[in-house]
Formats: C-alpha cells, structure tokens, sequence
C-alpha cells in the first residue's frame, strides 16, 4: 500500500510516521466472507494485506453485478470514510488477511496530512476510471474481447503488487465470477476461453493463465492501459 501511494505523491518522514501510527486490527476472511454489507454504517476501512476481494451489487431478483476486482494492497472501501452508509457489498474472493483501519482516525489524518490526503483521493479517482472502462467493457464490447480486455487489466494490476505480469498469471476467480464481473453467461465465458486458447491469444492450466504474444492480446482486446494511470507518479 505504501508503495502504491508513494507513486500517487512525495511522501516525507512525517507523512510515513503518521500513516504508521494509525490503530487498526488485523482480520481473516474466509472465501465469501463480507468485509462491507450495503445499508450498514461505516466506520471502518479495509485493506487487503492478502488475497482478493470483489465489489458487488445485487438486484431486487438476486442476481449479481461484480463491479470490481481487489488485489493486496488496495482499499476496498475507501469512499466509506466520506459516506456515511455502504451503498454496495465487498466480499472475500479467495481466503484473505485484511486490515481495517478506524474511519475517524483516517479523516483525521487526511486532514492534518494534505499530502497523505491527495495520494487517497488520486486512488479513489483511479477506481472511478477503472469503473468506467468497465461500463463500457459491458456495454459495447462482444464477449471474446470482453474477457481478453479484464485478462489483460489483470495482468498490469498484478505486476503493480508482484503476483503476475504480461507473460501470465494465476486466476483468482471462477468462470461464473467472471461471467458476473462481465454480464455474460458462464456458457459464453466457457465459449470466450475456448476461443481465446484456440486463437494462441492464451494458454490455459487449471486456474493459470499463460499469455504467448501480448502484444496481440492487447491489440485483439482493444486494451489500453491509459484508464489504470500507471504513469500517475511523483
């Protein structure tokens, strides 16, 4: 996480001491576990140490939107320091160690800290961008690039934290996950994998992911990187 926000802004000794001084507790979450329910108060925030997490929405007729992935090293509910009531449901993708951290405690620090403050409000517009590349990712794209599109934001996510880059990776989810991050079917995700394996675009391992040539993959997808603001440096 440190790592992550020292590339958002210059932190100095006074920035690091006070982000260290921060109470929190340390949580297991078991895979399906919730770190944050829709309509409960927040006055915690999380921040996945280890595993991954998914960002949900659910319909009136119980079907699910995953809205976003979480990989270690990013807050999953950052907003809620600022938003009273949760407005949608994180859960446990994997086993995950999580740290939550008190939301008065954070306000706190945001505002005797303006710098500490940006890196966390730079964060949060990154996952406003990435929200909206997903939207049109489900609007706009056929499924096949659909899928290639996310295995490819996965693999620059990933090699941001040291768990994959763009030579592969090892899938966290399941294919109904990905359907419901998506909008598609399993039937389609089934089909879309297939296609993407038998086009020499990926190679497949039970739950790893190999990738031959990126530079295809991405080009095939429609991938551009510019939405994850990866050059959002010092």
């Amino acid at each position: 996480m440190l790592r992550k926000h020292e590339r958002r802004g210059v932190l100095d000794a006074a920035d690091l001491e006070a982000l260290y001084s921060l109470s929190y507790r340390e949580k297991t979450y078991q895979a399906g576990g919730y770190l944050v329910r829709e309509g409960v108060a927040c006055e915690e925030s999380a921040l996945v140490l280890e595993g991954f997490a998914i960002r949900q929405k659910i319909t009136d007729g119980g079907r699910r939107q995953i809205v976003s992935f979480h990989i270690p090293g990013d807050f999953v509910d950052l907003e809620g320091s600022l938003l009273r009531v949760a407005d949608h449901n994180v859960q446990a993708l994997t086993d995950c160690e999580i740290v939550h951290f008190p939301v008065r405690e954070l306000l706190a620090l945001i505002d005797s800290n303006p710098r500490i403050g940006r890196t966390l409000w730079i964060d949060t517009l990154i996952d406003a961008s990435i929200y909206r590349e997903w939207v049109v990712n489900v609007g706009q794209r056929p499924a096949k690039q659909r899928i290639a599109h996310l295995l490819c934001e996965f693999a620059l996510r990933l090699k941001l934290v040291g768990l994959g880059d763009e030579e592969g990776y090892r899938l966290p989810f399941t294919q109904e996950q990905l359907a419901d991050a998506t909008g598609l079917t399993q039937v389609h995700v089934n089909r879309s994998l297939k296609a993407l394996d038998e086009a020499g675009l990926i190679e497949r391992d039970g739950r790893s992911i190999a990738i031959p040539d990126w530079d295809r993959l991405r080009d095939s997808s429609g991938f551009s990187a510019l939405y994850l603001h990866l050059d959002q440096v010092a």
